[in-house]
C-alpha cells in the first residue's frame, strides 16, 4: 500500500534519518516508536504528505483513501459534532452539502436534476445514507453520548474535542489510517474500544504511541527510529523490546570475547615476535588479529531514567481512613459519600472516565481541598508525597535552575549530590543550570518524580504521572512503582502500569460514587464484562 524508497531527512545539514526502505501492507498495524526527538511525528508527516523529505520518495497505491488524525482541536469550531465526524470522508460530506443546496432551490433546472441524480448515486455508493448512524456508533464507542452529537464543536471541552477528531479519523472505512498519539487524553474504556476497532479494521494502520499496552494489543509490526535509521520488525512492542535487548546482549558478549582474544594475541605477539622459533606463529597471529574487530555499538538515542522510591520508614497498621467524603465542584457532585480504608501493601488504581473525581480526592487527601462532607484521617506513621495532575504552580514564575529547584526538596543540599541525582533523571552537564520555567512537559514530570523520590514518603499519590513521558520514562516509572515497598494510589491511562503495579481498583462513576474492588485491573475488566 505504501512503499518508502531511499528516504532521508536533514535538518540544517544534520541527518535525522537516512536511506530508509520500507513497505506498509494492507491488513497490518504498524507502531512507530523512538525516543523523544528521534523523528516519529516527522516521519508520519512525510508518509501522509504533510512534509517533504530531503531525498527519496513515498509511493502510495492509486485510489487509496487516507485518513489522518488531526491535531488542531479548534479547527472545526464552526461546525457541529456530526458534521465534523462526517468530514472524515470529505467527498461524502461535500456531496451531502451540494445535494442540500440543490434541493433548497425554489426551482430546479434539467441540469440540476441530472446533477442531483449523479450525486445521489455517488452518495449511496459512499455509504451516505448510513453516515450519521455510523458516526454516532463511533462517537458512542469513544464515550460521547448522543446528547452531544449535534452540538457545536466550540461548546465542547478539550477532552471531548480530541475524541471527536479521533472519530473523524476512523469514520468512513478508510484504506489507510495514520494517527499520532491517538490514546492521549482518552479514558481507558475509550482506549479499549479503539483497540477493538483497530483489531477489526481491514485496512492499513500506522500509529505513533507511547502506550505499551495499546502497541502490544493492536500492532503486527514495530517501526523503530533509532541510530539515525528506521527499521521494521515483525511483532508487537514487547516482542520488539525483548528482541532488541537480546541483540544488544549478544553484541556485547561477542565484543567481550573479541577483546579477550585480541589481548591474548597481542600478548603472544609481543612475547614471541623477536623469537625466531616462534616468529611464524607470531606472524600468523598478527594476521588473525588484523581480522578481529570489536563491533562498535551504535549510540542509541534512547535514554532510560532511574526511578526508585525509598521510604524513610515502614508504615504502621493504620494508614488512611476515608469516611463519607462528598464534594461538589462548579455545581457538579464529583464525590458522593466515598468511604474506604487503605490496608498494608495495597497499591490502588484510580480508573474510569470521572477524572474530576480522581483529582478532587487526591487534593482532599493531600489537604489542598476541603470536603463538603465526611472525614479523612491519616495514620500516625503515614507520610505522603503527592504528584498533582497540574504541576504548573511548581514551575510558574520560578527563576531557579534545576539544581536550585531540587535543593528545596533534598535532605542533602550539596551540588555534587544533586547533580548525581539529576544525572540519573537524564539532566546532565549544563542542563542542570537550565531555568525550570522553560522545561518541557516531560522534563517537568521527571522533576516532580525527583521531588517524590527525595521525600522518603511511605504513601505515594500520583495523578496522571505518565502524561508527557516517553516510553522509556514510563517503563522506568512502572519499574519503580512495582518495586517500592509502600502504599501507592495512582490515576493513569496506562493500562500496563496499573495492571502490573496495582492490586486494588477504585472506579468512580459519573455521579461520584465509588466502586471498590480488591483485584488487578484486568480482573476488574473481566468482572465488569460478566456483569
Amino acid at each position: 500500500m505504501i512503499t518508502v524508497t531511499d528516504l532521508s531527512l536533514n535538518y540544517s545539514g544534520t541527518p535525522l534519518f537516512s536511506h530508509v526502505d520500507l513497505q506498509f501492507l494492507r491488513g497490518n498495524c504498524y507502531g512507530i516508536i523512538g525516543a523523544n526527538g528521534a523523528g516519529k511525528s516527522t516521519f508520519l508527516k512525510i508518509l501522509s504528505g504533510d512534509l517533504e523529505s530531503t531525498s527519496g520518495q513515498v509511493s502510495i497505491l492509486p485510489n487509496i483513501r487516507m485518513s489522518v488524525l488531526k491535531q488542531d482541536q479548534n479547527a472545526y469550531d464552526a461546525y457541529n459534532v456530526m458534521d465534523t465526524v462526517i468530514m472524515g470522508n470529505q467527498r461524502l460530506y461535500d456531496i451531502g452539502k451540494e445535494k442540500e443546496a440543490l434541493y433548497a432551490k425554489e426551482e430546479m433546472t434539467d441540469e440540476d436534476g441530472m446533477l442531483a441524480c449523479q450525486l445521489e448515486e455517488e452518495y449511496a455508493e459512499l455509504g451516505g445514507w448510513e453516515a450519521e448512524s455510523d458516526a454516532s456508533r463511533i462517537l458512542q464507542g469513544l464515550g460521547i453520548g448522543t446528547e452531544f452529537h449535534y452540538n457545536d464543536m466550540a461548546t465542547l471541552d478539550a477532552r471531548l474535542k480530541v475524541k471527536v477528531l479521533l472519530a473523524q479519523a476512523l469514520f468512513g472505512n478508510p484504506d489507510l489510517l495514520m494517527m499520532d498519539e491517538p490514546t492521549n487524553n482518552l479514558d481507558i474504556d475509550a482506549v479499549n474500544w479503539l483497540e477493538d476497532f483497530l483489531l477489526d479494521f481491514e485496512g492499513t494502520v500506522i500509529v505513533v504511541s507511547h502506550d505499551r499496552h495499546f502497541l502490544n494489543t493492536v500492532c503486527t509490526h514495530i517501526v523503530d527510529i533509532d541510530y539515525g535509521k528506521i527499521k521494521m520488525y515483525v511483532g508487537n512492542y514487547d516482542f520488539w523490546y525483548e528482541s532488541s535487548q537480546l541483540v544488544q546482549q549478544l553484541i556485547k558478549s561477542q565484543n567481550k570475547r573479541n577483546e579477550e582474544k585480541i589481548k591474548e594475541l597481542q600478548d603472544f605477539i609481543s612475547r614471541f615476535s623477536a623469537n625466531k622459533s616462534k616468529s611464524k606463529q607470531a606472524t600468523a597471529r598478527r594476521k588473525l588479529l588484523d581480522k578481529l574487530t570489536v563491533e562498535e555499538m551504535p549510540a542509541s538515542s534512547r535514554r532510560y531514567p532511574w526511578v526508585g522510591f525509598s521510604p524513610d520508614r515502614e508504615v504502621g497498621k493504620d494508614i488512611l481512613f476515608v469516611t463519607d467524603v462528598s464534594k461538589t465542584i462548579d455545581g457538579v457532585k464529583v464525590l458522593d459519600k466515598v468511604s474506604f480504608i487503605v490496608g498494608h501493601d495495597e497499591k490502588i488504581a484510580f480508573v474510569g472516565d470521572n477524572e474530576n473525581a480522581h483529582t478532587a480526592l487526591f487534593k482532599i487527601l493531600a489537604g489542598e481541598l476541603e470536603p463538603d462532607e465526611g472525614t479523612v484521617k491519616w495514620g500516625q506513621t503515614a507520610t505522603f508525597s503527592y504528584f498533582p495532575k497540574d504541576n504548573t504552580p511548581y514551575f510558574q514564575e520560578n527563576d531557579n535552575d534545576l539544581v536550585q529547584w531540587l535543593r528545596q526538596f533534598s535532605p542533602d543540599p550539596q551540588e555534587q549530590y544533586l547533580r548525581g541525582f539529576l544525572g540519573r533523571m537524564l539532566f546532565s552537564g549544563d542542563e542542570v543550570h537550565k531555568p525550570v520555567k522553560v522545561l518541557s512537559g516531560g522534563e517537568k514530570v521527571r522533576c516532580m518524580l525527583s521531588r517524590m523520590m527525595l521525600s522518603g514518603a511511605n504513601v505515594l499519590m500520583l495523578d496522571q504521572p505518565t502524561n508527557h513521558l516517553d516510553l522509556e520514562s514510563i517503563a522506568a516509572l512502572n519499574k519503580g512503582l512495582e518495586a517500592v515497598k509502600c502504599n501507592v494510589l495512582v490515576a493513569s491511562h496506562d493500562h500496563q502500569l496499573i495492571q502490573t503495579v496495582c492490586n486494588r481498583v477504585f472506579d468512580f462513576t459519573a455521579d461520584g460514587r465509588l466502586i471498590d474492588r480488591k483485584m488487578t485491573y484486568d480482573e476488574y475488566l473481566e468482572s465488569q464484562k460478566a456483569e
